[in-house]
């Protein structure tokens, strides 16, 4: 039996706002109220606001291989599209350089305190070997000690292929496992469309048939400028709407963006039970607006947190986007509270993925947290260390993150391999 106590800490963040004092305690990757703590690995947390490992519920993995290109910044989406898929078609994507992206981002995220991040693979270049480019990624999860959403998504793709890809992936990496998680919970797959501005109908069908045979979670992009746009040229109707007709307003839907809701809108979203991922880190740069969080959430809705990739967000630090909720929730309404926002970053972003054993750290969840030193000068004058967290020192790091109750990053660095070796075979294979 394993047991590890993480002892000392200013403040444990339990999740959806409940804030203690106390131990937390571990035994084999679970979290419990009590144990036999006699031979226990203690960790010690003084000066740590101790929070749940952050969910990052929404990702391109493979984006980390093409931040800050030339001609992707400042441009409509119509344009950035293409000029990615010129980018991804030069560099020939294939599972070699998803597993290097997959594990330059899962890298990142971890050392920026995210210990499962929910990947949305849009790129399936053809005759593709599409379960070896999930494996890679899953692998490089595996690696690293990170938990991993492989999203099988589509984007124009065929839609009796994605359907079929989506089937070999799941019998591949998950097989006869319902809800398509793996036994040891470290790894998930789900299916989603781009969108409506990228797929039909039929896709969004097949795909949902593979959901529903398997269980599986289902996810979309929804309300970016360019999907409203096309939604109402190509089809005469808003997103939403289509996506009801096309069965893709359940409980078992995620819709990431929701920039350009109406109220009515948000109600039918709350009556379907559907949840929302917020990713300002993504959506304000690319001028496509900010999400009514306060409205969401005020709706009943769960409502997470994503960064999106780096094609149009370069870092995939989850806190220093709810850090930027946070400040642009005010521009739509009142502002969301620090707590709040901290709770979408956490078990906001598990619940939409179906894991409420993820983001909270009360008996029976996972044994994934952060040690977040505040003992600094960043955080001199602080009086709410917690709210301390979001409002001071944008890009701070976790000291110490654990998943299933394993160590992965110590003393601020990554545990399992070399950050320097990530960097450098991913520069190897896509040269600047």
């Amino acid at each position: 039996m394993s047991v590890v106590v993480v002892r000392g800490a200013v403040a444990v963040v339990e999740g959806s706002g409940r804030v203690r004092e106390g131990d937390v305690t571990i035994v084999d990757g679970v979290v419990v109220e009590s144990a036999d703590t006699t031979d226990a690995e203690i960790i010690d947390a003084t000066g740590c606001v101790v929070t749940p490992g952050l969910v990052n519920a929404h990702h391109h993995l493979l984006q980390t291989a093409f931040r800050t290109l030339p001609g992707t910044r400042g441009i409509p989406m119509r344009e950035w599209l293409p000029a990615m898929a010129a980018a991804y078609a030069e560099a020939g994507v294939d599972p070699g350089l998803t597993g290097l992206a997959a594990r330059a981002g899962l890298a990142e995220a971890l050392l920026c305190g995210v210990t499962t991040v929910a990947d949305h693979h849009l790129t399936w270049p053809a005759d593709a070997d599409t379960v070896a480019m999930a494996r890679a990624a899953a692998d490089a999860a595996t690696d690293l000690g990170a938990r991993l959403v492989f999203v099988r998504g589509a984007a124009r793709d065929d839609p009796q292929t994605a359907a079929a890809s989506a089937e070999a992936i799941v019998s591949a990496l998950v097989p006869d496992r319902a809800g398509g998680v793996s036994a040891d919970g470290m790894l998930q797959v789900a299916v989603g469309p781009a969108g409506v501005h990228s797929d039909p109908r039929e896709t969004f069908e097949l795909l949902g048939e593979v959901a529903q045979r398997h269980g599986l979670r289902r996810r979309t992009q929804a309300n970016e400028v360019v999907d409203v746009e096309i939604a109402v040229s190509r089809y005469g109707k808003r997103p939403l709407d289509l996506l009801e007709e096309w069965g893709w307003l359940a409980p078992d839907v995620t819709l990431a963006h929701l920039c350009a809701v109406t109220d009515d809108e948000i109600a039918r979203v709350a009556a379907a039970g559907v949840s929302a991922t917020h990713a300002p880190g993504c959506d304000v740069p690319m001028g496509w607006g900010v999400a009514p969080v306060r409205r969401l959430l005020d709706a009943g809705v769960a409502v997470g947190l994503g960064t999106s990739g780096g094609g149009s967000n370069d870092a995939g630090h989850l806190l220093a986007d709810a850090r930027l909720a946070m400040q642009v929730s005010a521009l739509v309404g009142p502002q969301v509270p620090a707590s709040d926002v901290l709770t979408m970053a956490t078990s906001g972003s598990a619940d939409g993925l179906g894991r409420p054993e993820l983001g909270r750290l009360t008996p029976g969840s996972a044994g994934d947290l952060c040690l977040w030193d505040v003992s600094g000068i960043a955080d001199a004058g602080v009086a709410d260390p917690v709210a301390g967290l979001l409002w001071a020192a944008p890009g701070r790091r976790p000291r110490t993150v654990l998943v299933a109750g394993r160590v992965v990053v110590g003393a601020g660095r990554l545990v399992r391999v070399d950050e320097h070796e990530v960097v450098a075979r991913l520069f190897e294979r896509v040269k600047r």
